[in-house]
């Protein structure tokens, strides 16, 4: 069984497309060199695919510059000549031409010019602008996001270091290398001055020494309870005269 006839026309799936080109140009170029070889024939062949790239072939005693010189005086025809001055001219042209376009469009996205456009070309720019502001305001959000948790975290450091300084401040307070606070003796002070006023001790001068001696015993203990401090009661140098004068009406003699 043979193959079935092919019908020449364009092949819409790319794949396959792209697959018969390269098989076909294969046999193009093939039958060209076997016709340059087999008849001494001088044989050029160029090949443009559909994304730009260019094949050629030359017979094998000359160049394809030789074959479209040899082509010009057979036919008496001349490529024309690439005047460079007219492609730049041409090509400012081009980009003058864009340029104006992007003026133009931004503004319109601006709200200006818009006299010349049609109801769906409203719309279409209307539903560009919205997609924009959403986008806008999504980034703006995050931004705003980012600093909140920033600034949560500066407020857990600011309120660890504060917690921790005022811990210091109290340890402080509660006393430095363990030495006993004096905040409970004025109360003590206040309320033995009251039970037992100043009296007057060799000349008017008062002594609180003489109050805490005047006092009983256990209200002394009392008082030393209260104020955080352990009294130790006195004994008086019996060998000092000026004692044992004092004491000489309690039967106390040296002997």
């Amino acid at each position: 069984m043979g193959r079935g006839k092919i019908k020449i026309k364009r092949i819409e799936n790319a794949t396959n497309r792209q697959v018969t080109f390269s098989k076909r140009r294969g046999g193009l170029l093939k039958k060209a060199n076997e016709l340059a070889v087999l008849c001494d024939a001088r044989v050029g062949v160029v090949v443009f695919s559909s994304t730009g790239r260019m094949f050629e072939y030359s017979s094998p005693a000359c160049s394809l510059r030789d074959l479209i010189e040899q082509y010009q005086n057979a036919t008496n025809s001349q490529f024309e000549e690439i005047n460079h001055d007219q492609q730049i001219f041409v090509e400012m042209t081009r980009m003058r031409n864009e340029m104006e376009k992007l003026e133009s469009g931004i503004r319109r996205y601006t709200g200006d010019d818009l006299a010349s456009l049609s109801l769906a070309d409203i719309n279409d720019i209307e539903q560009q602008l919205e997609f924009s502001v959403t986008k806008v305001r999504t980034r703006k959000h995050q931004l705003l996001n980012q600093q909140l948790d920033n600034l949560r975290r500066k407020e857990h450091i600011l309120e660890d270091q504060n917690s921790f300084l005022c811990r210091m401040i109290s340890e402080n307070q509660h006393g430095v290398g363990g030495e006993p606070k004096m905040v409970g003796m004025p109360p003590v002070l206040s309320m033995l001055t009251s039970a037992f006023p100043p009296t007057p001790y060799y000349g008017g001068e008062e002594s609180s020494s003489t109050a805490l001696q005047l006092t009983s015993p256990q209200l002394q203990l009392q008082a030393a309870e209260a104020a955080g401090f352990r009294l130790q009661p006195t004994q008086p140098n019996l060998q000092d005269p000026a004692c044992s004068s004092l004491h000489a009406g309690h039967g106390l003699h040296l002997w």
